[in-house]
């Protein structure tokens, strides 16, 4: 059996590691530390979860220099805010250890922390290319001491139309800085990049080189657009665990009224939510505080959540490639999982196409969730209460609402407001109904 030791990996990190529970390291991680303990560039295709975090992140916190205030040492570069976070919240414990700092930017949130954290000095970015740009350009921070370079999700950049402004950071580091790329798939503007800027890659491959649509369920049904998400509802009660995923962010918003009227624990995620609130949403369904996710695409690439148990396309993807992305966020790690998309009369074209392009063959259905695979969820129970503040900051906050309570409670975009302002419109539409109903009676 392989152990970290024997990849390279320093007796600190092993035991830091040990400590969370990990001793054996994933097939990706056998495959590409000991080349990157080496200081070669690494070219590797690998799925979202097979453990490509730690494949790069133990070795660059092994072989990353002090660093300088202002002059971080080690950058990665991803796609999406919650992918920078996520990659921060795994090497922060193993940094820490090893008396690194990691700091992560993005958009979406202040510069003050983001410049606080730069100027005190931070081995390991992690970092967005947009708000990276913006740092540089304002002279925030130099990449000319980055020896390492790790570009994770670099397929998912490519299709973001990250790539030029990648290669524009990767010329302001030194002059041949080790390149560490993983990706899903390694065509196109990909291959483009590793003929550009590696040197003699070491090329790794692990899993399908596509998301295996074998691996799970498909259903398709006929749906009439008032009975969606009473269907959704029903499906998620019995399959638990569930992914939804709308076309927009209205949508997001609208389908999460609906099902919060109906008393199911969820948490909505779309590009309209502040950073604060995205990071709320995901570490309540990461930690089973809510059992359903709803989302638009921002969900569909680069969060790994284990044990999502089913994958509804409430709305139609754009393509079979959304197709694939979506509905692979189930049946991970050999687990199974069911994708059920909803089908409106107008879409049956689009998704026998969907389905010819992703090679399978499934007939249009009417809806039975009560035929869903029954899974219990177990919900974690929500804690309020904030750690380490005094029952005087309590009351002070309790007077700063109370002065601006009216416009506190829509800025904030409270979920009560949002259900209370849903269930008001909604009784309010039964009420003429009902009235129509009698009038018609009486004539």
């Amino acid at each position: 059996m392989v152990r970290f030791s024997d990849l390279g990996i320093e007796p600190t990190l092993v035991s830091c590691l040990a400590d969370q529970g990990i001793t054996e390291p994933f097939e990706v991680q056998i495959e590409a530390i000991p080349s990157a303990m080496e200081g070669r560039d690494i070219c590797c295709r690998a799925p979202t979860g097979s453990g490509k975090t730690l494949a790069f992140g133990l070795p660059l916190i092994s072989r990353t220099a002090p660093a300088k205030p202002k002059k971080p040492t080690a950058l990665i570069l991803t796609p999406t805010r919650e992918l920078a976070e996520q990659i921060r919240n795994v090497l922060d414990p193993l940094a820490w250890d090893s008396r690194m700092k990691v700091l992560s930017v993005y958009g979406g949130t202040s510069y003050g922390k983001q410049l606080r954290g730069l100027e005190k000095g931070v081995e390991i970015l992690v970092a967005c290319p947009g708000r990276l740009l913006d740092l540089l350009k304002r002279k925030a921070l130099s990449l000319e001491d980055v020896g390492i370079v790790v570009l994770d999700e670099a397929d998912r950049m490519a299709d973001m139309g990250f790539m030029e402004p990648v290669c524009r950071i990767i010329d302001k580091c030194t002059s041949e800085p080790q390149m560490i790329l993983f990706s899903a798939t390694l065509d196109r503007d990909v291959s483009k990049l590793v003929k550009s800027y590696q040197n003699d890659p070491v090329r790794i491959e692990v899993g399908p080189k596509e998301i295996s649509m074998d691996s799970m369920e498909h259903l398709f049904w006929n749906i009439k657009p008032q009975k969606k998400t009473e269907v959704a509802v029903k499906s998620v009660r019995r399959a638990g665990r569930s992914i939804i995923f709308c076309r927009t962010r209205a949508g997001v918003d609208r389908l999460s009224d609906e099902m919060q009227l109906d008393s199911v624990p969820l948490s909505s995620l779309h590009g309209g939510l502040n950073q604060r609130q995205r990071d709320r949403a995901m570490r309540k369904f990461s930690s089973g505080r809510s059992m359903v996710l709803v989302a638009t695409d921002v969900a569909a690439r680069g969060i790994d959540v284990e044990g999502i148990n089913c994958v509804i396309h409430y709305d139609p993807p754009d393509d079979s490639k959304a197709y694939k992305h979506r509905s692979g966020r189930t049946a991970r790690a050999g687990n199974s999982g069911v994708v059920i998309s909803f089908v409106k009369r107008n879409e049956q074209r689009s998704y026998n196409r969907i389905q010819r392009e992703v090679g399978i063959r499934k007939r249009f259905t009417d809806p039975r969730p009560e035929d869903l695979k029954k899974n219990e969820f177990n919900l974690v129970p929500s804690s309020e209460k904030k750690e380490g503040h005094s029952s005087r900051k309590k009351k002070r906050s309790r007077r700063g609402r109370s002065r601006n309570s009216k416009r506190n409670s829509f800025s904030k975009g409270s979920d009560d407001n949002r259900v209370k302002n849903y269930r008001d419109k909604r009784n309010r539409r039964q009420n003429r109904k009902s009235g129509k109903k009698k009038a018609d009676a009486r004539s």
